[in-house]
């Protein structure tokens, strides 16, 4: 079975201008550019590969302001966007998401969507890069949680997921969720900064379809959640 996988930071309630959105953005691309060549040129959506390949948009602070601007990429005080990235039609990744809004009800988020098969696929789906990826997403964004995993163990733990309140491969917990407890090996725990904990179930890929790594997953869950680190997303003092 092919597995697909995603990495995402996700928050609530922070209101920002379309400038502080600008700059969080671009620090991100600036990242995914220097780990991945393919990550240096995206794109706007299209209906054929080719026509969104003409769409390019540039990823600086100002040319992503001047995107996050247009009427058709607001919604309410939030700014959405959603670009993409790759050489081929069965080989594209993807970063879409919303931020800048104070609503308590809606989550802001920045989720990359790598692709599924395929040399590209290889080389971003590991630990090392994820965790890497996990990582400037919280030193960017400062969100309350991230999580890179499995889209299909992801849901095979519950039929209506709530972010926050279920383990993946890799998590990020904001300091203002609480402290991370000893987990067992193999999980790797380290600090991100001042602003929370990164948490690696496994070294090698994460896979639904492995015993082992869906009982670690489980053994986990069961000591966040007795820490109180698992929870639906919430508004943060």
């Amino acid at each position: 079975m092919t597995e697909s996988y995603f990495a995402g930071a996700y928050w609530k309630g922070r209101s920002e201008t379309v400038e502080q959105c600008a700059q969080r953005a671009a620090a991100l691309f600036r990242f995914l550019g220097r780990i991945e060549p393919t990550w240096n040129r995206w794109c706007e959506t299209a209906n054929s590969f080719e026509e969104a390949s003409r769409k390019q948009v540039a990823t600086d602070a100002d040319s992503l302001r001047k995107h996050f601007s247009r009427k058709d990429w607001q919604l309410g005080d939030a700014f959405q966007y959603s670009l993409w990235a790759g050489v081929r039609p069965d080989e594209t990744s993807s970063v879409s998401g919303m931020c800048g809004s104070a609503d308590p009800w809606t989550p802001s988020s920045c989720v990359l969507s790598p692709p599924d098969e395929g040399p590209l696929s290889e080389r971003i789906l590991t630990a090392t890069v994820l965790s890497q990826v996990v990582r400037e997403m919280a030193l960017v964004w400062e969100p309350e949680f991230g999580l890179a995993t499995s889209s299909e163990h992801y849901g095979s733990m519950s039929s209506r997921p709530k972010m926050g309140a279920l383990p993946g491969w890799v998590m990020y917990f904001s300091r203002q969720r609480g402290t991370v407890p000893p987990l067992p090996a193999p999980v790797r725990v380290e600090p991100v900064a001042d602003l929370g904990t990164l948490v690696v179930l496994t070294q090698e890929r994460f896979t639904v379809t492995n015993p082992d790594h869906v009982a670690l997953a489980s053994k986990v869950q069961q000591v966040l959640d007795a820490a109180g680190l698992l929870h639906p997303l919430r508004l943060l003092s």
